[in-house]
């Protein structure tokens, strides 16, 4: 490779990272660009570790022969089980634990096959391969982001020359920092996600951060909360109180993610969650759509948990729809994206009366109103109750247990 088409690499690099490319079409453009300036590589592989709650890290693959692969891979812990061993025996542990940055085999001509995946490369006609890593600063390493990997690989007979090796030595950090650049915002999207929901998460990541700043909006809202928790808690044993919320909350926040709602906040046993549509109808059908998949969810994991002899619960659920705002709530060093407003209160009042109606689900008069006439005809009217902190009766309406 001469000096002008690394330049042009590592320009292309440059303005790849700053457009946000990801982290594989990166890993792509650059190879390609790289045998078309004649550095002959066959086979790449960049690796770099995330925070995420599933996964460790994410892999990016690629090669030159069209062979049908996987082309990113995502990993979970590699501290147990194959893929401790795997681990292990990679070169890349290698390079950690000796502190070295680069590491070089001559596979086609006689260097050693002593890690995992060069005795495969080699049956493929594969004549030398690099794996290099570099570090992040240990102050700004985020989770188990502290370095990006990257393996490469050439069929070329007399492997990679001294000046493929300068070349890549000199291109792969702008490769790495791009790769980086892209993980960081992919890690940016998962947090907000994750800890503020979906639609929370996306609005603050275009910016709606400032205080005070929110949205008059017209949503289904849903709160609901465990039957029996507090004795369940008490009686259990402490190891599996953690678990045993887990199990529940992942079916109530995986049915309404399911039906197209979002979750805004957990608080202990209990789910706050809005549905929010143009039509009120369609939000509240999709908020009933959620209830039912949920009352599937939970007889499937009851009778699992039974099963196993471990304790069982149901849920209580409060639907309403009404005016909120949708917005930053706190202070300037502490923010909370969530809803405000009457319609909050008076939701969780609502599934707080489940337990005096003896039904598992309440909805609102103005939930019921709004609902579509095919769901409207399944609703019964369970009574008219005041509601606690709330200046006026509701009636209130439940699905018409001939239904169930």
């Amino acid at each position: 490779m001469n000096p002008q088409d690394i330049d042009q690499i590592e320009t292309w690099l440059v303005a790849a990272g700053l457009a946000g490319k990801p982290e594989i079409k990166l890993l792509e453009g650059f190879c390609e660009r790289c045998r078309a300036a004649g550095l002959a590589l066959s086979r790449s592989i960049a690796v770099i570790d995330t925070l995420h709650p599933i996964y460790e890290g994410r892999g990016f693959r690629w090669r030159d022969d069209g062979q049908e692969e996987k082309p990113i891979i995502e990993y979970g812990p590699t501290n147990e089980g194959p893929a401790a061993e795997t681990w292990q025996r990679s070169p890349f542990n290698h390079l950690l634990t000796v502190g070295a940055n680069e590491i070089r085999r001559r596979i086609g001509h006689g260097d050693p096959i002593d890690f995992s995946m060069l005795d495969e490369l080699k049956a493929e006609g594969h004549t030398d391969y690099v794996a290099l890593v570099h570090r992040l600063d240990r102050d700004h390493q985020i989770g188990g982001m502290d370095c990006v990997y990257s393996s490469w690989v050439t069929r070329r007979p007399d492997g990679f020359t001294d000046g493929d090796l300068a070349a890549l030595r000199r291109l792969v950090p702008a490769l790495a920092l791009a790769i980086k650049s892209a993980s960081l915002a992919r890690i940016a999207g998962t947090l907000v996600e994750v800890y503020l929901g979906r639609d929370a998460g996306q609005r603050v990541l275009r910016g709606r951060i400032s205080r005070g700043v929110a949205d008059w909006i017209n949503a289904v809202l849903w709160y609901s909360d465990l039957h029996n928790y507090t004795s369940i808690a008490d009686s259990a044993e402490p190891d599996q109180i953690i678990p045993f919320l887990n199990d529940y909350a992942d079916l109530v926040i995986s049915a309404v993610h399911e039906a197209g709602g979002d979750v805004l906040k957990l608080i202990g046993d209990g789910t706050l969650a809005i549905f929010n549509a143009s039509d009120p109808a369609e939000a509240c059908r999709s908020a009933l759509r959620a209830e039912a998949i949920l009352r599937g969810k939970i007889a499937e994991l009851n009778r699992r948990r039974t099963a196993e002899n471990r304790p069982v619960t149901s849920v209580y659920l409060g639907l309403h729809i009404g005016d909120v705002f949708y917005g930053n709530i706190g202070s300037e060093n502490r923010l909370d994206f969530t809803v405000v407003g009457p319609a909050v209160n008076e939701v969780s009042r609502i599934a707080s009366m489940c337990r005096s109606a003896d039904r598992s689900m309440l909805v609102s008069a103005a939930f019921t109103a709004a609902a579509p006439e095919s769901d409207r005809a399944k609703l019964v009217c369970v009574g008219r109750y005041a509601l606690r902190g709330v200046g006026r009766a509701d009636e209130l309406f439940t699905l018409d247990p001939a239904l169930l």
